[in-house]
């Protein structure tokens, strides 16, 4: 069990400067790109023909991307549980209106834009059976998640910090094939989430890098503890109608798999990289726990290599019935 006391001391020492990491790491309203900035404009003569072109390139892509876009849209849909989760985290006092509850809410802000941006598209491509894909939305939200953190605010600035990164990589990635296949604006539409979800990392991987400064031996607990664990993504528990919560879930992620667009390979990627940004191999001042736990970090992406490079991914054999047949 961790110390609460300390961690809501030093979210409270954080938290002063809470503003900061706002004007550093999120944009205005007023200057930040909106959904309708990427999509057909009803009013336009032009629209009509907008959506058949957004049509013909949608039919174009290949079902895994396809999937994987699908998904990718219904986890940004999930925002609301993700929102109320981190409210909850010890050291947030969400009926403040200053420190972490803003932070919490103008960075929600910015995310609901991604789901709304991604849901009206495949509203209008008309490859989606869209009710399906409300209802998996829906009951995403319904189950909830459990991510293994707990209330701890050090074990979900580790999930945050690994989980924006991974869904950076995966809009990225559709959009970059997106492109390859002549659908820019759908790549721009990929694009622009990216590069939101790239600002969000480094701010909860900065977020950890202060606490490493204040409480280094308890952060680093906190580190191993996650990746003992391992990084489950927010959408773990996705289903359709019909089935149990988390049954879908690794049918989605074999189709990421096979899209090349979010693989195992990735997850050791990031791993790495947040060893090397957090320079954990040379953290000092650690007691006893703290030191094995660093050693057991830095030996873990070649343990993981090893598992990886035996695995096979799976053909495709589900049809989700998110798209039409």
């Amino acid at each position: 069990m961790y110390n609460k006391l300390m961690r809501i001391e030093v979210m409270r020492t954080l938290g002063k400067n809470v503003d900061e990491f706002i004007d550093s790491y999120l944009t205005p309203a007023e200057k930040i790109w909106q959904p309708t900035d990427f999509l057909p404009d009803p009013s336009a003569d032009s629209f009509r023909y907008d959506v058949e072109e957004l049509q013909t390139y949608a039919q174009e892509m290949g079902y895994d991307l396809f999937v994987t876009l699908i998904g990718d849209c219904i986890t940004e849909e999930a925002l609301p549980s993700y929102e109320s989760w981190i409210m909850g985290i010890d050291g947030i006092n969400q009926e403040e209106r200053s420190g972490w509850s803003k932070w919490v809410r103008n960075w929600t802000a910015e995310e609901n834009r991604h789901g709304d941006l991604l849901n009206k598209y495949l509203y209008l491509c008309g490859r989606v059976n869209m009710r399906e894909v409300e209802i998996t939305t829906h009951y995403l939200i319904q189950d909830g998640l459990d991510i293994g953190t707990t209330m701890d605010p050090y074990r979900n600035f580790v999930y945050t910090s690994f989980q924006e990164t991974a869904t950076n990589i995966s809009h990225r990635r559709v959009g970059s094939l997106a492109k390859q296949s002549g659908n820019t604006k759908l790549s721009r539409m990929c694009g622009v989430i990216a590069a939101d979800e790239a600002r969000h990392a480094k701010a909860y991987k900065h977020f950890v890098t202060k606490i490493f400064e204040l409480d280094p031996s308890e952060m680093m607990l906190a580190f191993e503890d996650m990746m003992r664990k391992k990084i489950v993504m927010p959408a773990h528990l996705m289903r359709e109608s019909g089935q149990k919560a988390g049954e879908l879930w690794g049918h989605f992620s074999d189709a990421a798999q096979r899209a090349m667009v979010y693989t195992g390979q990735d997850y050791i990627n990031i791993l790495s990289e947040l060893l090397e940004d957090w320079k954990i191999e040379h953290i000092s001042g650690l007691n006893e726990s703290a030191e094995k736990a660093q050693e057991y970090l830095m030996k873990l992406p070649g343990r993981l290599q090893r598992v990886t490079d035996r695995i096979s991914t799976p053909d495709q054999e589900y049809q989700f019935k998110w798209i039409k047949s």
